[in-house]
C-alpha cells in the first residue's frame, strides 16, 4: 500500500470520526444552514473593462477556445488551443478556490460544484440526443428555474471567477472540471476527464421533469436513469454522491446531511442506510427518514426505496462492504454521466488531473 493511499485512508478516518462526534453532540438546529432560493435567469455578462471576450462555442475543435480580445482599444480574434497543463492549471485553481472559501454549508463547496456538474449531465435523453454537459443551458431560463437545480446559482457563481481567470474554457467544461476537482479534493477516486464540450444558447434548455425526484421511488428512479442509459447497479453507484453535503429546506424542501462526513467521499451512505435504524421524521416538512440514534441524519424517500428494491438492494450491500469497489464502480459511472451525448472528437485523450491533496 502507498504512503499517499495510507495517508488518504487516515485522512478518511480522522475526519469521520471527529463529524461523527460533533453530529452526536450537537442539536440539528446549529447543522442547518440559511439562506434564501436563487435562480439564474441569464448567462453572467461579460465586463467591458475584461482584456478577453469570450465568445462561448463559436470555434471548438478538441477542446479548444475562440475569443475575441480587447486592448488598447484594437479589438481582434484569437483562438486557444489549451494543453493538458492548461486544464491542469484550471483544475488547480478549482481546487484552490475549494480550500480558501469555507464559508459554504459544513465547509466546503465540493458538493454543490458535485451537483451543479451531476445536474447539467443528468438531463440527458438516449432517444432523442438532447441534454447532457454539452451545452451548459443551466446558465438560462427556464432551465435554471427548474426545482430540481435550486440553489446551484451558488455554485455557477463560485466558478465564475475561474472562468475570468481562463476565458478560453467553455462552461460546459468547467462545470465537469469543477465536479472532477470536487470528488478528488474529497478524498474520492480519480475521475478522467475529456475536454470539448460547447455551450449552448437558451434554445438548447431541456424540460423540466428530467432530474430524479428524492420523494419518489425505485420505479421513478428507473425512468429516469434507464433513459440516460443505465441499469440498476450504475443507478446506487451514483447514489454514493449522497455521501456528500446535504438537504435544505429553501430548495428541495427536505432538510439535512445524509452522513456525519458531508465533505468527505466514503461509503458511509451505504453503511449508514444498511445498518442504521430508520424512521419517519415528525415535522412540518415532507416526508423523510431520520436516523433513530442521533436523529441528525436523513434519508430519501429515494435512497430507502434503494433497501426495497430486490435488484438494487444487494449493490448496496456490496458497497457497504467494500469502500473500493464502491470506488471503482463511482468513478466509471460518474465518468459516464459526465460524458453523455457529448461529440468528443475521436482522438480526444483523457486528462487525469493530479489532486492537490495527493
Amino acid at each position: 500500500m502507498s504512503a499517499s493511499t495510507v495517508s488518504r485512508q487516515f485522512a478518511r478516518a480522522a475526519l469521520r470520526t471527529t463529524a461523527r462526534n460533533t453530529f452526536a453532540t450537537s442539536s440539528r438546529q446549529a447543522f442547518r444552514q440559511g439562506g434564501r432560493r436563487f435562480y439564474s435567469s441569464e448567462s453572467p455578462k461579460a465586463s467591458s473593462t475584461s482584456p478577453f471576450i469570450y465568445l462561448a462555442g463559436a470555434a471548438v475543435a478538441g477542446g479548444a477556445g475562440f475569443y475575441f480580445y480587447n486592448q488598447g482599444g484594437s479589438v481582434g480574434a484569437k483562438v486557444f488551443t489549451p494543453t493538458k497543463d492548461d486544464y491542469q492549471k484550471v483544475y488547480n485553481e478549482i481546487a484552490k478556490r475549494i480550500e480558501e472559501h469555507d464559508e459554504y454549508d459544513d465547509g466546503s463547496y465540493g458538493p454543490v460544484l458535485l451537483r451543479l456538474a451531476w445536474h447539467a449531465s443528468g438531463t440527458y435523453d438516449k432517444e432523442t440526443g438532447t441534454g447532457g454537459s454539452n451545452g451548459a443551458t443551466m446558465r438560462f431560463a427556464p432551465e435554471g428555474d427548474h426545482g430540481a437545480n435550486a440553489g446551484l446559482k451558488h455554485a455557477r457563481d463560485f466558478l465564475e471567477p475561474v472562468k475570468a481567470k481562463f476565458p478560453w474554457i467553455s462552461y460546459s467544461d468547467l462545470w465537469i472540471i469543477g465536479g472532477v476537482a470536487a470528488v478528488q479534493e474529497m478524498q474520492g477516486p480519480v475521475i478522467p476527464f475529456r475536454p470539448g464540450r460547447q455551450d449552448r444558447d437558451a434554445a438548447a434548455c431541456t424540460p423540466d421533469g428530467r432530474l430524479p425526484d428524492g420523494a419518489k421511488g425505485s420505479n421513478h428512479l428507473r425512468d429516469i436513469f434507464f433513459r440516460m442509459g443505465f441499469n440498476e447497479q450504475e443507478i446506487v453507484a451514483l447514489a454514493g454522491a449522497h455521501a456528500l453535503g446535504r438537504c435544505h429546506t429553501d430548495r428541495s424542501g427536505f432538510d439535512g446531511p445524509w452522513t456525519f462526513s458531508p465533505t468527505v467521499l466514503t461509503n458511509d451512505y451505504y453503511s449508514l442506510l444498511l445498518n442504521e435504524k430508520w424512521q419517519f421524521r415528525k415535522w412540518d416538512g415532507p416526508k423523510q427518514y431520520e436516523d433513530k440514534t442521533t436523529k441528525s441524519l436523513m434519508m430519501l424517500p429515494a435512497d430507502y426505496a434503494l433497501l426495497q428494491d430486490k435488484a438494487m438492494k444487494p449493490w448496496v450491500e456490496k458497497y457497504a462492504k467494500d469502500n473500493d469497489l464502491f470506488f471503482k464502480d463511482f468513478a466509471a459511472v460518474v465518468t459516464k454521466l459526465f460524458e453523455l451525448g457529448v461529440p468528443f472528437k475521436q482522438d480526444t485523450e483523457k486528462i487525469v488531473f493530479t489532486p492537490t491533496n495527493a
